[in-house]
């Protein structure tokens, strides 16, 4: 739920957007930054904060694609699926990514390590196929390369996460 500090930071927004409307973007990316995601109870209180339907709310937060409605997992892997990306190799990056990690696009393994988004561009045409790990870019990936990511990743979980 949303917070007494959360709370008056969106009543902030509500007085900085001259339009109320205005304020529920912003105020959806703040629970998000906050929280990580944002969920049905908060969407239900921000529509009684904001004095909006529940639908608008909603309609806000499910058409955005950097909003997220369900919690993602510590290393949140975005697939370019755009046509440079999907046509250099025999099988799709994402085909392989959801092969070795056990789960499908908007899914999350679990043990909350990785969550599978395909992503329409990452803007990488002339670089593809193209991934990002929360705010790391990767380029140029091969399976080999692509497995060695993970790995890498689990090792680092598995020492503590340092």
């Amino acid at each position: 739920m949303i917070d007494a500090g959360l709370k008056k930071e969106i009543e902030g927004l509500m007085i900085k957007f001259p339009c109320i409307d205005s304020a529920i973007l912003p105020s959806l990316t703040l629970i998000q930054e906050r929280k990580g995601f944002i969920s049905q109870g908060d969407m239900e209180e921000l529509s009684r904060i904001l004095k909006f339907s529940q639908a608008r709310i909603f309609s806000v937060a499910s058409f955005y694609s950097m909003l997220k409605l369900r919690p993602r997992g510590k290393y949140h892997l975005q697939v370019c699926t755009n046509i440079s990306c999907s046509l250099l190799r025999e099988k799709t990056l994402m085909e392989h990514l959801s092969r070795i990690l056990g789960i499908g696009d908007g899914e999350t393994t679990g043990d909350g390590l990785f969550s599978l988004e395909a992503v329409e561009c990452l803007g990488s045409c002339g670089y593809a196929p193209a991934m990002m790990i929360n705010s790391d870019h990767f380029e140029n990936l091969g399976f080999d390369q692509v497995d060695r990511i993970i790995e890498s990743l689990r090792e680092k979980e598995r020492a503590g996460g340092v």
